[in-house]
């Protein structure tokens, strides 16, 4: 898939269902990464909070009491469109959604003291622009060895066939090279199983995991094949592969906080 795909691919996915995925049956094994409870806990309520890639907002909307003012921003008009409909029915007054590339943020300079990111691309030269000289800057995103058994299975995915830790280590860089400074990562591994094979088709559906799923002849026996050989008594395995990244600005003489 090329940037028009995706773009394509999350204005229908936006419209028709965000990134609201608490329908799904899975049951998780071992530690998950959750940048959002790291979020609540440094976050202090005089914030101001700005999530990138915030899809249909269901996040932001999760979190609303942990600052004073959270901004969404997605460059998917159909994200935005659901995100605003689900902040009609939240009642928030404190959150904005607003379409817009991470690759050009057109905020007032450092105007957040908070920036996320959870699975979308981000710039870090432009998250500096508009972070605090004390902000910090937490990302969430999908490792390369992510579904593995079943992008092996498909002979296709996302990021397949490359290094894991490539992204990571790129992030890293391009942070360092904006001006962040301690810059800390963690890596998640966490075993998945999906109750019914309804639960997968609606994964593969909603995500770009395997790019094109169900366009291409075959795909449905593959997947067939694949659940047959990793079904379990806790559902059908596969893994949830993720890595965060948090950096601040500068050094705070008192500390980062915790």
């Amino acid at each position: 898939m090329n940037e028009a795909d995706y773009k394509a691919f999350y204005d229908r996915v936006g419209q028709s269902n965000g990134w609201d995925f608490s329908k799904l049956k899975v049951l998780a094994e071992g530690a998950q990464a959750d940048i959002y409870e790291d979020v609540k806990r440094i976050c202090e309520k005089s914030d101001l909070l700005l999530d990138i890639g915030t899809g249909g907002g269901e996040a932001v909307l999760a979190i609303r009491d942990a600052a004073l003012l959270l901004v969404g921003i997605d460059r998917s008009s159909g994200m935005i469109q659901t995100a605003q409909a689900n902040l009609v029915r939240s009642g928030a007054s404190n959150v904005r959604f607003v379409e817009m590339d991470a690759e050009q943020l057109d905020f007032p300079g450092r105007f957040f003291d908070i920036v996320t990111c959870r699975h979308a691309g981000f710039t870090a030269r432009q998250v500096a622009k508009v972070l605090s000289r004390d902000g910090i800057f937490i990302t969430q995103q999908v490792a390369e060895g992510d579904k593995l058994n079943m992008k092996q299975a498909f002979g296709r995915g996302q990021s397949y066939g490359e290094a894991d830790g490539t992204l990571m280590r790129q992030y890293k860089l391009a942070l360092a090279e904006a001006g962040f400074l301690d810059i800390q990562s963690m890596e998640f591994d966490t075993v998945e199983y999906y109750r019914t094979p309804e639960d997968l088709i609606f994964l593969l559906k909603h995500t770009p995991i395997i790019p094109g799923f169900g366009q291409e002849e075959g795909d449905f026996e593959i997947l067939r094949a694949f659940m047959e050989e990793n079904r379990t008594e806790k559902g059908i395995r596969t893994n949830a592969k993720r890595f965060m990244i948090k950096a601040r600005m500068t050094p705070d003489p008192g500390g980062i906080r915790q």
